[in-house]
């Protein structure tokens, strides 16, 4: 059986974590690995971020990060979610997001509420998360993003 687990990016897989790429049209949608890196390093958002890998039976299969404020009950934002193209459409984005969903709830017993944000022309993207029970907010970011909330 297929197991997906979380694992930190460290100095030694961040090599094979940035060789991770999605479809050429989704490539405006989603960060790539190196800024996610970069972002953990940067904290653009004046608060925690962690990067992390999506691990296949041992395979690097996909990349988020994770940015919040530490002890909150509602401060947890998925970002840059990616599956590598060579993986996509095997169902491995929704199992991906209720292992991440799993693992945030685990890693920070406090959260009572994940967002995240999608592209308004990512039909897709947006399909998976409302099939997790995300809910639009009906409102957008500073990137004009649409953001979605999952209580938990």
């Amino acid at each position: 059986m297929d197991s997906i687990t979380i694992r930190p990016i460290t100095r030694n897989n961040w090599e094979d974590a940035i060789k991770i790429t999605v479809a050429e049209y989704q490539k405006p949608w989603v960060p790539s690995v190196m800024e996610g890196i970069a972002y953990a390093h940067i904290k653009p958002w004046d608060e925690a971020l962690d990067p992390y890998i999506i691990d296949l039976n041992g395979a690097i299969i996909g990349f988020f990060y994770l940015s919040y404020t530490p002890g909150s009950e509602d401060n947890y934002w998925i970002g840059g979610f990616q599956i590598a193209k060579e993986f996509q459409g095997k169902g491995y984005g929704k199992q991906s997001m209720k292992t991440i969903i799993d693992f945030i709830t685990q890693q920070h017993p406090n959260c009572k509420e994940i967002s995240l944000t999608v592209e308004k022309a990512n039909d897709r993207a947006q399909s998976l998360y409302e099939s997790l029970f995300f809910v639009s907010e009906n409102k957008t970011n500073a990137y004009d993003e649409m953001i979605y909330k999952l209580m938990v």
